[in-house]
Parts: C-alpha cells; sequence; structure tokens
C-alpha cells in the first residue's frame, strides 16, 4: 500500500509533483494532507517524514515498510516499480534526468519571486533580479524538447515522464504571473493543463480552506 503525505495543494509545489507521477502511472495510493504553516504542522509532517518536509512517500509491503522523502528520490522510487517514467533510450534518459535535477536544485529567483498560488493572478508583477534569466532557461529546456522529441508525442521526450512532473508546478506559476512563452513550450503548457489529473489537483486545491 502507497500512501503519499502532501502539503497544501495550493502552494506544494514539491508535493504535486510526486502525486502527478503516482497519478500517470496508475498507480493506487492513498493522499494523506497535512496542512501547513499550522501550530501542529511540523509534529504532524515529522510523524511520517526524517526530513520534517513534505512530500513523503510511504511504501508499507507485506513484509517492510520503507519511507522516501524528496520529491526526486521518491519519483526515481516509483520508476523502479513503472520503468516508462523515464525514456527508454539512455542518452535520452540521461537528458530527461538531468533537466529534472536542474528543476529540483535550481532556478532560485523562480521560487523566491513567483510562489505556487493557484488562487492568484498576479498579472504585471515587478521582476528582481535573476528571475527573467530562470524564465529564458525554463522556456527554453521547453522548446529543445518539444522541437526535439514531438514526432513521439505531446510531452517533453514525447510520452509522458518525470521530467513533466517536475516542471508542472511552473506551468501554474507562468500562467498566474501572466509569462509569455514560444509556441512549443507554450504547447507544451496547454498539454499539462489539460491532463485531467491536473484539473483534479487543482479543483482540490481550489476547494482547500484559506
Amino acid at each position: 500500500m502507497l500512501t503519499l503525505i502532501i502539503g497544501d495543494r495550493n502552494f506544494s509545489s514539491w508535493s504535486l509533483r510526486p502525486w502527478l507521477v503516482l497519478r500517470q502511472a496508475g498507480l493506487a495510493f492513498e493522499e494523506r494532507l497535512v496542512r501547513l504553516d499550522q501550530a501542529g504542522t511540523r509534529e504532524a509532517i515529522g510523524r511520517h517524514s526524517p526530513s520534517g518536509k513534505v512530500p513523503c512517500l510511504i511504501d508499507d509491503e507485506a513484509t517492510q515498510c520503507t519511507v522516501v522523502w524528496d520529491s526526486l528520490a521518491i519519483c526515481e522510487y516509483l520508476a523502479e516499480r513503472v520503468p516508462v517514467l523515464w525514456p527508454a533510450e539512455r542518452t535520452v534518459r540521461a537528458e530527461a534526468r538531468s533537466i529534472s535535477a536542474e528543476m529540483h536544485s535550481g532556478f532560485l529567483a523562480l521560487r523566491q519571486q513567483m510562489p505556487m498560488d493557484l488562487r492568484a493572478r498576479r498579472h504585471g508583477q515587478e521582476r528582481g533580479p535573476g528571475l527573467g534569466a530562470d524564465i529564458a532557461r525554463i522556456a527554453a529546456i521547453w522548446e529543445s524538447c518539444r522541437s526535439r522529441f514531438a514526432a513521439r508525442g505531446p510531452f517533453l521526450f514525447g510520452d509522458f515522464s518525470i521530467a513533466d512532473a517536475m516542471y508542472a508546478p511552473v506551468v501554474w506559476r507562468f500562467l498566474t504571473y501572466d509569462v509569455g512563452l514560444p509556441p512549443a513550450a507554450q504547447a507544451w503548457s496547454a498539454t499539462m493543463l489539460a491532463l485531467p489529473a491536473m484539473g483534479e489537483w487543482q479543483a482540490a486545491a481550489l476547494a482547500e480552506p484559506r
């Protein structure tokens, strides 16, 4: 039995990533939401996650219980069950892993200045230092992937992969802050927004108490 501990859907971009992978992979799982920034948040998360952060995956097998924390580590763990979550070719898989790791560890200006908030519309907000470079780099990644792999399917590398999930929260960030994109990148963004799982997450986020 897989259980995913997540934070508020409206804000927790890190929770969205493995949640989306689970949904797209068709794996059955239970989700448990811990409200963030509450009096008991740290204690509630600490019951499950050694890092004290969400998300956290609990794989309660018949003989043992495995706990995996950190979004990318969870996604890699799931890919061991469902190998198609990474591209099949070694070189393409290496690129997919590279851009996923870049999203995981980089783009600090984007994180600080454009936090995920599905309820917000912040068009025209002034962009501080470094943000323009982060936006340009992300758009270039999307445009490059789609220009080379469009014949294989509508996602970054043709079929859905962990790389798509890693950049999924940025789709909503760019929508919230009215970031314009080149054609291929915009088409990928529209593909992601049309996913039923993305719609499910958004509806649940908007229904959460403020």
